[in-house]
């Protein structure tokens, strides 16, 4: 195994370690689905994916992943939207 391959495999099970760790900080009632660092840790694990499914050639996964990586970036920016009305209102 190549080192780049390697690194693909690392990255890819990082993604995965993230977004079953948000999944099970979300379920246990530790994090919710407006929550930055969960938003966060999908958007950082789907890109794991993106990148290792590629890579791996399965197209379906890494694309999955692209707007997995997009929905969370759309929940990111409405949460800053709403924490910047709520100050600009003091």
């Amino acid at each position: 195994m190549s080192t780049v391959d390697l690194l693909v495999e690392v990255v890819g099970w990082s993604g995965a370690v993230l977004i079953l760790l948000a999944y099970l900080l979300l379920s246990m009632g530790k994090l919710t689905g407006q929550s930055v660092l969960y938003q966060w840790m999908n958007v950082v694990g789907a890109a794991g994916f993106t990148v290792n499914g590629w890579w791996h050639g399965a197209l379906p996964s890494a694309s999955l992943n692209v707007i997995w990586m997009l929905i969370g970036g759309v929940a990111l920016w409405r949460i800053a939207q709403r924490k910047g009305s709520s100050t600009s209102a003091m």
